[in-house]
C-alpha cells in the first residue's frame, strides 16, 4: 500500500510539473490579452489606438455560414472541343430565374470531366453558385489571352449621396474605434450604408516623407488627392450626433492630416451571393515563362457576400483568386495555387490577391508564387489571411505597395518573407506599404515590420524567424513582441476575436 501511495504522489508530481512547464511555456501579448473566460482585452496607446477587431470579415461578416444551395441545373462537358457555350448558357439560363427567399437562384452542377474554355466564363447576376465535383471537374483555360477563366462581376460604382455629406468633428478618431461625432446626424438612420471618407492633405504626405522618394526613371512622388480613402460601413446606432458603425476604424482619422467626412451611398449594380466551389482550374501554356495565357483562375469585382472554396488552380500567370477593389465580404477557403507559369518579375504570380475590403482568406496554400498573400494600393480593411502556407516563394508576402490599411496575417507559414516596410522607389514609387498591419504567430524565413513616420503602427507579435532590417535603413521599427518565442496565446487572433464576438453579441 505504501508503495502504491508513493507511486501515486510521484505521478501527481510529474503531472503538476508537466502542467507547470506547459503553462510557463505560454505567453500573451501586452496589446491583446485573453481573459480566463475567453474574452479579449486590448491595451490602447497614448492616442487610444488598439489592434482592431478583424472578426467581421468574409461571407456576411462571419455571421452566417456559407450555405449549400440546391442544384437547379446539371451539365456535362462537350464530347469534343469547347465547353464554354455549355457552361455560359447554363449561367445565362439560371440568371433569368427569380431570386428565392434565401437570396439565391440555385446551383449549377458541373459533372466530372474536362471543360475546355477558350474564352471566359462570366457571372453577372446575383444568387448563382457554380459547383463542380472536386478535382474531377476540370476547367481548362484553352488557348492564348491574358484573362480570368471565371469572372464574377456586377456593374457601376458606388455613388455618394452628396446631400447627406457631413464632417466628422473629432480631432482624432483612433484605430479600433466604432464611433465618432459628426456635425449633424440629422438624415442618418440605423442601417444606412455609409462611407467614412478620409481626406489626405499635403502635410500628411510631407510628414510621411512620401514627397522625398529617391528618384529613378518612372518614380512618382505621392500626391494627396490620390489618398482620399472611402471606407464602406453600416450605421448600427445613433446617439445625438454620435454615429456608431459596424466595422472598426483601421486608420486613425486625424484632423491635422485632412480629417474625415460621413456620407450615405448607393451601389445599385453590385451583385451578391455568388459562390464558386469544388473545381480544378488549369491554364494551357507554351513554356515555363510564357505569358500569353490565362492570368486569373477566379476574379471577383463589384460583388458582396460571396465565396470561393475548394478551388485549385495550376499554371496561371497571376492568381488563383483575385479580389478586386469593389469586392467585399468574400470568403476564400481551402483554395490552392499550384505551379504558376510566367516570368518571375513584377506584376506576376500574386497567388491570392486582395484589393477589396472585409475579405477572408483561410486554409489556402501556394507554391511557386511571388506575392502569395498580398494586398495592393490603398486597400481598405479590415481584411484577414489566416492559416495559409507558401512554399518555393519568389518574393514576399504582405502589403505590396502604397498604404494598405488594416490587414491581419494570422498563422501564415512561409519559406520566404513577410514584409511591412517603406518600399521606397520600387515600382513607380511604392513608398510606405501599409499601416495597421498585424503579423500574429507567423513562421517565416525572415520578416521586416516597420512603422510609418506618422499616422499609425504595424505589429509583429509572436513571429518565428529572422528579424530583417528591410530595404531602407533608418525607418522606425514596428511594434515587435515575442520574436521566436513559441506558445503565444491565443494561437489565432482572428479565431479568438470571432469566438469572443459570437459569445458577446454587439449592443443593439
Amino acid at each position: 500500500m505504501l508503495h502504491m501511495i508513493k507511486t501515486f504522489y510521484s505521478l501527481l508530481a510529474v503531472l503538476l510539473l508537466s502542467f507547470s512547464i506547459q503553462h510557463a511555456g505560454t505567453w500573451q501579448s501586452k496589446y491583446v490579452k485573453q481573459e480566463k473566460n475567453g474574452t479579449l482585452t486590448y491595451t490602447a496607446d497614448a492616442n487610444g489606438n488598439i489592434i482592431p477587431d478583424f472578426s467581421r470579415v468574409g461571407y456576411h461578416g462571419g455571421d452566417e455560414d456559407i450555405p449549400i444551395i440546391p442544384v437547379v441545373k446539371t451539365i456535362s462537358p462537350a464530347n469534343d472541343g469547347s465547353s464554354e457555350n455549355i457552361v455560359q448558357s447554363a449561367i445565362n439560363e439560371i440568371s433569368k430565374l427569380s431570386l428565392g427567399k434565401n437570396g439565391f437562384r440555385g446551383s449549377i452542377l458541373l459533372k466530372k470531366g474536362t471543360y475546355k474554355i477558350p474564352g471566359q466564363i462570366k457571372i453577372s447576376a446575383s444568387g448563382i453558385v457554380l459547383r463542380g465535383e472536386g478535382d474531377d471537374t476540370k476547367l481548362i483555360a484553352a488557348g492564348p489571352g491574358q484573362r480570368a477563366l471565371i469572372s464574377v462581376s456586377g456593374s457601376g460604382n458606388a455613388k455618394p449621396v452628396e446631400s447627406s455629406r457631413v464632417k466628422i468633428t473629432d480631432a482624432y478618431v483612433p484605430v479600433g474605434s466604432y464611433s465618432f461625432n459628426v456635425a449633424s446626424a440629422n438624415g442618418f438612420r440605423k442601417g444606412d450604408q455609409v462611407i467614412a471618407h478620409r481626406s489626405a492633405n499635403d502635410q500628411w504626405i510631407k510628414d510621411l516623407k512620401m514627397d522625398q522618394i529617391e528618384e529613378r526613371p518612372g518614380t512618382k512622388q505621392w500626391q494627396a488627392k490620390e489618398y482620399n480613402i472611402s471606407f464602406e460601413r453600416v450605421i448600427t446606432k445613433i446617439e445625438g450626433n454620435k454615429i456608431f458603425i459596424d466595422q472598426p476604424i483601421v486608420m486613425a482619422l486625424e484632423e491635422k492630416y485632412g480629417g474625415g467626412e460621413l456620407v450615405k451611398y448607393e451601389f445599385k449594380g453590385r451583385i451578391n451571393r455568388v459562390g464558386i466551389e469544388n473545381l480544378y482550374c488549369e491554364s494551357e501554356y507554351a513554356n515555363d515563362t510564357a505569358e500569353n495565357h490565362s492570368w486569373d483562375a477566379v476574379n471577383f469585382e463589384k460583388i458582396e457576400n460571396g465565396w470561393v472554396r475548394n478551388v485549385s488552380s495550376k499554371y496561371f500567370g497571376y492568381s488563383c483568386v483575385n479580389l478586386e477593389y469593389n469586392a467585399k465580404y468574400i470568403s476564400v477557403l481551402d483554395c490552392h495555387s499550384l505551379d504558376m507559369k510566367s516570368q518571375i518579375t513584377g506584376g506576376r504570380r500574386y497567388s491570392f490577391n486582395n484589393t477589396g475590403q472585409m475579405n477572408l482568406f483561410m486554409d489556402c496554400s501556394a507554391n511557386e508564387g511571388r506575392h502569395d498573400y498580398v494586398t495592393g494600393a490603398r486597400v481598405r480593411g479590415p481584411n484577414v489571411f489566416y492559416n495559409c502556407t507558401a512554399t518555393n516563394t519568389h518574393a514576399d508576402i504582405g502589403p505590396h505597395h502604397r498604404w494598405a490599411m488594416g490587414t491581419l496575417y494570422d498563422n501564415i507559414v512561409t519559406d520566404g518573407e513577410i514584409n511591412v516596410q517603406d518600399r521606397g522607389n520600387w515600382g513607380s514609387g511604392h513608398g510606405w506599404s501599409g499601416v495597421t498591419q498585424v503579423l500574429w504567430n507567423c513562421k517565416v524565413k525572415n520578416a521586416t515590420v516597420q512603422n510609418p513616420w506618422v499616422n499609425g503602427n504595424n505589429y509583429a507579435i509572436g513571429v518565428q524567424g529572422i528579424k530583417a532590417a528591410g530595404r531602407l535603413k533608418g525607418r522606425p521599427d514596428g511594434l515587435w513582441e515575442g520574436q521566436n518565442e513559441p506558445g503565444l496565446e491565443p494561437q489565432s487572433l482572428y479565431m479568438s476575436q470571432l469566438h469572443t464576438r459570437k459569445r458577446t453579441p454587439p449592443a443593439p
